[in-house]
């Protein structure tokens, strides 16, 4: 269901927007709309990719075979392992 909203716009801003939505034979409704549903879709996008990152994050750690502990800390020569062989 659609709602209807209220939105302030610099009369210049409005202007161009108008003659933009002239020049593609549409509304500025529409290109509002548009644009809306761009940004929303763009945050869903942005989420599902973050939750696939974090979730193939996981998995790696699950694989790693690496066992820290909850309390362990890296050593200097932890960090260092492969350049001191």
């Amino acid at each position: 269901m659609a709602k209807n909203i209220t939105l302030s716009v610099d009369e210049e801003v409005l202007k161009k927007v108008r003659i933009l939505a002239a020049k593609q034979d549409t509304t500025v409704n529409a290109i509002v709309r548009a644009h809306l549903e761009a940004l929303a879709g763009a945050n869903e996008d942005r989420e599902k990719r973050r939750l696939e990152a974090l979730a193939n994050l996981r998995e790696m750690s699950k694989n790693s075979g690496v066992k820290l502990g909850k309390n362990y800390k890296f050593s200097r020569e932890d960090a260092y392992e492969e350049r001191l062989r």
